[in-house]
């Protein structure tokens, strides 16, 4: 069963403009609402605002041209569990006990949900992929588990990674959609139950002040749209992907028409975020309501089984047939620690609190929103030496005053793989191969290593790396080098 150690100070000062301090954001009648959408896997270039030609998302498009795009925002981790866990504690992963893919969020964790709950009084409701409590998990095990059990009011979704979105069974062939804390049957795609849940939620709640953490399956594999029939078949397990018969990637895995049915997907994707605004502003709520949107990592370029035996990546050739995502001139893909993997659209909007239509190359991180959340609500950090300091920073002054983030070291770490920020500045180790030092600034793509002109640069890098990584065992976020 999850314990808390650490329940913060109850804020009950409601005020009406941005504290100059603080950047918290206070108001006279209600505290503003928060709806958080996360992509599942979608690539930095998948789509029109950022520049992608061959997808239709004119409703995300909307979303950037109301509000604040950003270019240089980074997910956690380069697989979902990790950002997942670092975006519900606001702290790094490692902290979490959130190293791989399907891990558990460890006990003493305090998740956004509880504290805007708990503290300020929101209605909160998480809709989608948990995946932060193991994967492909018996009831029994998913049990004092559930998103529930961590401040969540209600949840409508699926606990592990991936699901057929047409009959929402997973890859070990078990229905996995849940009502709160049990199994439900439910019909029709999964993103379209999960928006007509949210929409109704958003209804119910337009009384009090809310927290929607919206978390899509779109873009992630299988890759099925709507007409297709559903493909994982109950009792049946779908292990390996290069396997025409038998791939979890779904029936198109290897097709020519790959890459159609992901952009499908994707439509599928903005069409969910039409209706969650179109419902912000039917109730007439959408001016005191922060929108969220962002991926949880990098697309895959193409799927790559790891190799346990090379302790590498290996594409998988009928894969190679049609490209699934796009990173536009980004080097790397989901899995990988190059800025493919890592850097992701982002699009924060709020009507008269956000300029429309900018855009900004400040620095974010998952990480940060927990901060940026709390600052809405006026409810305080924890301190730098409580045991659960937070390691992101409040967004809310970039987003409101256009004020630069806070100089810091940024870290990435994924099984054999781990990488450092230092300004424009970026370090990257792929064990056992020796480390790879780019800047940023004029080499968006990574393509030219610096390692050899910049030994003394390199090798400070890499120091503080191992110290980051050290540092991840510490109490805090506040006890590593700063840059």
């Amino acid at each position: 069963m999850k314990t808390v150690s650490w329940t913060g100070i109850v804020s009950i000062v409601i005020v009406c403009h941005l504290s100059a301090d603080q950047g918290q954001v206070e108001s006279k009648t209600r505290l503003p609402n928060i709806v958080l959408m996360v992509a599942d896997d979608l690539g930095y270039a998948d789509l029109g605002c950022y520049g992608n030609s061959k997808v239709v998302t004119p409703n995300i498009d909307r979303l950037a041209a109301e509000g604040m795009r950003f270019t240089d925002f980074h997910s956690n981790g380069a697989q979902c569990s990790p950002t997942r866990a670092a975006l519900l504690t606001g702290r790094y992963q490692q902290r979490a006990g959130m190293d791989e893919v399907g891990g558990v969020l460890s006990d003493d964790t305090v998740v956004i949900a509880e504290r805007l709950r708990d503290e300020a009084g929101y209605a909160t409701g998480i809709f989608g992929k948990w995946h932060v409590s193991g994967h492909n998990r018996t009831l029994e095990e998913y049990r004092h588990r559930m998103p529930t059990d961590y401040g969540f009011d209600e949840f409508r979704g699926f606990m592990g990674g991936f699901i057929d979105p047409n009959n929402h069974h997973n890859s070990a062939g078990a229905l996995d959609w849940w009502r709160d804390g049990w199994p439900v049957v439910e019909e029709g795609y999964s993103s379209r139950l999960l928006v007509d849940h949210v929409v109704r939620f958003i209804r119910e709640s337009r009384d009090r002040p809310f927290f929607v953490y919206l978390a899509f399956s779109e873009p992630h594999f299988p890759y099925l749209t709507p007409e297709d029939p559903p493909y994982y078949k109950p009792g049946a397990a779908y292990p390996r992907a290069g396997d025409p018969a038998h791939s979890r990637l779904g029936p198109h895995d290897g097709s020519p028409a790959l890459q159609k049915v992901v952009h499908r997907m994707i439509h599928e994707l903005d069409r969910g975020v039409g209706r969650v605004m179109d419902v912000l502003r039917d109730t007439g709520v959408r001016d005191d309501t922060l929108v969220f949107f962002v991926s949880d990592n990098g697309g895959y370029v193409y799927y790559q089984q790891f190799d346990v035996a090379t302790q590498s990546f290996v594409n998988m050739p009928r894969l190679n047939v049609g490209q699934i995502s796009d990173n536009g001139p980004l080097r790397g893909q989901k899995a990988e620690l190059y800025e493919g993997g890592h850097r992701v659209p982002a699009i924060a909007s709020w009507p008269g609190r956000i300029p429309a239509g900018t855009a900004t190359a400040e620095v974010g991180m998952t990480m940060d929103l927990y901060p940026t959340f709390l600052a809405l609500a006026g409810l305080k950090t924890p301190p730098a030496d409580d045991p659960l300091a937070l390691d992101g920073v409040s967004l809310l002054p970039l987003l409101t005053r256009r004020e630069p983030l806070p100089p810091r070291l940024l870290y990435w770490f994924f099984q054999h793989r781990e990488a450092i920020r230092d300004g424009h500045w970026k370090l990257v180790r792929n064990k056992p191969a020796s480390p790879e030092l780019y800047n940023l600034e004029d080499d968006i793509a990574e393509s030219v290593d610096l390692s050899g002109r910049q030994p003394e640069l390199t090798s400070r890098l890499l120091r503080q790396m191992i110290a980051f990584r050290q540092g991840l065992d510490g109490p805090s976020g506040m006890d590593r080098p700063k840059s």
